[in-house]
């Protein structure tokens, strides 16, 4: 199989690479004891709403997770266009209803060139756009763990 590029090596497509981390993340939380569904639709917004789907979510319970399967580049530099949609997620949070818990589900992508891994670069860099609300959490796909690092 030839690698298409910005594609994650080994893996038949990005979009797979992304459901495959939600699937990932929604057994990690059900273990924990949270009942979220794929795509839920929640009504957000600053000047007016408009429904927003998220990654997963519980509206009886109000939880919104969004999931991002992203990785530092192949020669170690930071994925810029892919912490963009990290901070978008951080707006749709902003925007959601202030009741939900909202989590931030990421894989955890250690950099031996940069001595950190990727959610904790976000956070040092993007601290300023992450809202006092949101939780940051770090997925180990090795062995299904996760942690809460914000």
């Amino acid at each position: 199989m030839t690698d298409i590029p910005f594609q994650r090596k080994g893996a038949k497509s990005n979009a797979h690479v992304g459901h495959d981390f939600e699937v990932l993340a929604l057994n990690y939380f059900a273990k924990q004891g949270l009942d979220l569904k794929p795509n839920v639709a929640v009504n957000i917004g600053i000047n007016g709403f408009k429904s927003h789907n998220f990654d997963l979510g519980n509206v009886i319970e109000k939880i919104l997770v969004e999931c991002k399967a992203h990785t530092w580049t192949e020669g170690g530099n930071v994925p810029s266009a892919k912490l963009t949609v990290w901070n978008e997620a951080m707006f749709f949070f902003h925007a959601a209803p202030s009741e939900y818990r909202k989590i931030l589900f990421v894989l955890r992508d250690f950099s031996q060139k940069r001595k950190e891994t990727l959610g904790d670069y976000y956070i040092r860099t993007y601290s300023h756009l992450i809202p006092a609300d949101v939780e940051i959490w770090e997925c180990d796909e090795n062995d299904c763990s996760a942690k809460k690092i914000r």
